[in-house]
């Protein structure tokens, strides 16, 4: 089952398992894991689950949709190399230990 890793804004790491399918913004909201808004409910439409994937699980992602990249131009925090719309990634056995860094601010 792999695992994912959430830091926070101010340092704070939580790891959850999750099954193989469920996607990363899905598994913060059921797990309690702070952070991650997902108004639209992970339709791509809202980019209030804006994350930052770290290095080198974002080289393992599908590149980015055109309906994420133009969502990623609406973030409230700074778009880098590292930005996904969280609601996007879905999580598979190769993502095993995947590091998500969360943003400041959301909405």
């Amino acid at each position: 089952m792999p695992t994912i890793n959430y830091i926070s804004a101010d340092g704070d790491k939580t790891s959850v398992d999750v099954l193989p399918g469920k996607r990363v913004m899905q598994t913060a909201q059921a797990s309690g894991v702070d952070g991650i808004v997902g108004e639209c409910g992970g339709q791509a439409m809202c980019a209030t689950c804006h994350v930052y994937v770290e290095a080198p699980w974002r080289d393992a992602l599908p590149p980015l949709t055109d309906a994420e990249d133009v969502m990623l131009e609406d973030t409230v925090c700074e778009r880098t190399d590292e930005s996904r719309l969280s609601c996007q990634i879905v999580v598979t056995e190769e993502l095993d230990g995947i590091t998500i860094r969360l943003p400041e601010a959301q909405i």
